[in-house]
């Protein structure tokens, strides 16, 4: 690739992966912080909503929310890595799908895995699952943010190579300038998502509402920033026309549009 004089071009800093270090393999990691950041803030925010009139949980349950939330993220995150992403792998070492260490997490896999724990809470409360739904959805983004940050510092999941004054160089890659898209998704999956999900539900909207706002949110944030990243090296159902992440965005983007739909037909309020 050809630069200009004028063109401006950005190196990826050499960050250090451990924010303390205690020995060459033990500490704490940027990327664990970013998830401690996410499960906080769902915390802290969550307490915040419960407080509200109508709330369908207590601020105390808020706390079992995240708990099993957590467990949710981590086995179906990691679950969809292995099943969405890296299936050969998992089929040819079926123990690697407990190398949590070796890294590797799947956002579509952690919704489900996330889904599930609720529907366990809400059956457990006596809730409807989509006013759980409701409930936790403008609290998620924030979460997102934190983990696309953790990726950027660890210098995963470039982007494609591009010609943009703002490119960036990883050079663990190659010398390219290629679209920092780890920045977008903090912008689109964190920043903007949680301002359009968190004031859409500041009023009282119906039944299901809020829920399909942020699947519908997460899916075209996501299918949008899949065109500036550089597409996973996946063997799911051999599609090539599609990113991975565009072709599981789509099932959210419907069912997102259908809850919306749902909602505003059968007018049942929530918080």
């Amino acid at each position: 690739m050809n630069l200009s004089p004028l063109y401006h071009v950005f190196t990826f800093p050499k960050i250090d992966p451990f924010v303390i270090q205690f020995t060459e393999t033990m500490g704490v990691r940027w990327y664990g912080l970013m998830y401690v950041i996410g499960f906080l803030s769902f915390l802290l925010l969550g307490k915040m909503r419960a407080r509200r009139p109508n709330s369908p949980v207590t601020p105390d349950q808020v706390d079992d929310m995240m708990f099993y939330g957590a467990i949710g993220v981590i086995v179906g995150g990691r679950m969809g890595e292995m099943f969405f992403y890296k299936f050969s792998q998992l089929v040819a070492d079926p123990f690697s799908l407990f190398r949590i260490w070796e890294g590797g997490m799947s956002f579509h896999g952690g919704i489900i895995g996330v889904t599930v724990a609720m529907l366990i809470l809400a059956k457990k409360w006596g809730v409807t699952p989509l006013k759980i739904g409701d409930f936790i959805s403008p609290l998620v983004p924030i979460g997102l943010g934190a983990g696309r940050m953790g990726n950027f510092i660890n210098g995963e999941l470039w982007g494609r190579p591009t010609d943009v004054s703002w490119g960036m160089i990883f050079e663990h890659v190659d010398q390219q300038p290629r679209h920092p898209s780890q920045l977008y998704e903090v912008l689109g999956e964190g920043v903007l998502l949680f301002i359009l999900v968190w004031f859409y539900s500041k009023k009282p909207r119906p039944t299901g509402a809020v829920t399909g706002l942020f699947l519908v949110g997460y899916g075209v944030a996501r299918s949008f920033v899949e065109f500036f990243r550089t597409p996973d090296d996946s063997d799911f159902l051999g599609i090539k026309w599609l990113t991975e992440g565009q072709l599981l965005s789509i099932p959210m983007i419907i069912i997102g549009l259908f809850l919306i739909f749902w909602a505003y037909t059968h007018k049942g309020k929530t918080s």
